[in-house]
């Protein structure tokens, strides 16, 4: 699907831009051209930055040994695998 008709972005492109790392919109603009044009794509754009309706659930993985601080009394050892959806 495109996302900005203007420029020819597709919603791919965009979901690759935020994958590298954009987080705003003018990260989206500097790298694909998004929204520089009419700006009518502006606000579909937005919702596939972090945060956003289209945003992909990440994947947080989390697997560290925890050591005893002075008020603990006993370590803990946790792994976990937790499945993050934004809203």
């Amino acid at each position: 699907m495109f996302i900005c008709i203007c420029n020819a972005i597709t919603e791919r492109q965009v979901q690759t831009a935020v994958a590298d790392g954009a987080s705003t919109l003018s990260e989206l603009q500097g790298q694909l051209g998004v929204a520089s044009c009419c700006g009518c794509c502006a606000d579909t754009a937005v919702e596939y930055l972090p945060g956003g309706r289209y945003a992909d659930p990440v994947q947080v993985h989390a697997g560290t040994q925890v050591t005893q601080a002075a008020n603990d009394a006993v370590s803990i050892s946790t792994m976990a695998t937790v499945a993050v959806r934004r809203a």
